[in-house]
């Protein structure tokens, strides 16, 4: 063989394999086999708007072989085009079909749109979810510390996907409700007696609305008996009134020193002025002398007053008389 047939008969395959990689007959042919309506240049056109044509006719294939009439090429590649998952929304809205759910295509598109698992959900609609609440601490009237943890059965529901909250806001409200439920009993033995109270609680006060699941039941799990928390916070009020109470009684000590000291003070200054003012006694009658106001019989009779003074508190109080001679 001559080198331009070599040639020529490379530029043939790779002329073929490109023709078969644009037309893919093979496809075309597996669509006509399965009773799929598409033509080779819609093949052909999928390829030049870079749209997989083996994902479409998959999933037309499978749509059409589970008796859904109403899912069109167009819609297909439309919602792969937005950035959709279109073999998982067949496969959700076949599996709804068979279980009787109520799911349109348009509804579909927009779950998976949204970023929720279609085909996960109808699962779950089908055969629900049981989620494990964390362990919810709350204290009864009684003050002691219950431990209680919950299991939820959850089956999703579909028209609440779209913006529907998810196992997040279910488990803290389930959360809430337990603890609203503990904490309006009498006794923490009541909740023990009878947990199934609890659950009926929460069951009843509708946590599953503007959620993207339904609950079905709210069984307890567990309920465990924790701190007596009534009896601490009544040990921690005793120690902060006795705390409160030192310190007051410490401030009425330092007032009292204080006055103490401020009536010793004073006590000082008014000694201080009498022996200023005794001291200034003899220059009183030095002066009464030399002026002649004051005689020696004057001064006699004042000392004999004084001495008589002087003895009558010494018979009438001998103890302090005792005590002032001992102190001089």
């Amino acid at each position: 063989m001559t080198v331009l047939s070599i040639l020529g008969i490379a530029v043939l395959i790779v002329l073929v394999i490109i023709f078969f990689y644009y037309v893919p007959f093979l496809l075309w042919l597996s669509a006509k086999v399965s009773g799929v309506s598409i033509s080779l240049v819609q093949l052909f056109l999928m390829r030049i708007r870079k749209v997989p044509p083996s994902i479409i006719v998959n999933a037309m294939i499978e749509a059409h072989k589970a008796g859904l009439k109403d899912i069109r090429r167009d819609d297909l590649e439309a919602h792969y085009l937005a950035g959709g998952h279109v073999v998982r929304v067949v496969h959700a809205l076949v599996s709804a079909n068979k279980a009787n759910i109520d799911l349109s295509f348009q509804m579909a598109t927009a779950i998976d749109l949204a970023g929720r698992d279609v085909d996960e959900a109808v699962k779950m609609s089908v055969n629900p979810k049981v989620i494990d609440t964390p362990v919810v601490s709350s204290v009864a009237k009684d003050g002691i510390q219950l431990l209680a943890r919950a299991r939820v059965t959850v089956r999703a529901n579909i028209k609440q996907l779209v913006g529907g909250a998810g196992e997040e806001t279910i488990l803290a409200r389930v959360g809430e409700g337990i603890v609203s439920s503990i904490g309006s009993s009498a006794t923490h033995k009541m909740v023990l007696e009878n947990p199934d109270s609890i659950s009926k609680l929460v069951l009843s006060k509708g946590l599953d609305a503007g959620t993207a699941f339904e609950i079905l039941s709210i069984d307890i799990a567990d309920v465990d008996v924790g701190k007596n928390i009534g009896a601490n916070l009544q040990m921690d009020q005793a120690e902060a009134d006795k705390n409160i109470a030192q310190a007051r009684a410490e401030e009425r000590r330092a007032m009292a020193v204080a006055l103490e000291q401020e009536m010793k003070a004073k006590a000082q200054e008014a000694r201080a002025k009498v022996i200023e003012a005794e001291a200034q006694v003899p220059q009183a009658m030095a002066e009464a002398f030399r002026n002649g106001n004051l005689g020696i019989m004057d001064y006699y009779k004042m000392k004999n007053i004084e001495a008589d003074t002087n003895m009558r508190d010494a018979i009438a109080k001998p103890g302090q008389k005792a005590a002032k001679d001992a102190k001089k």
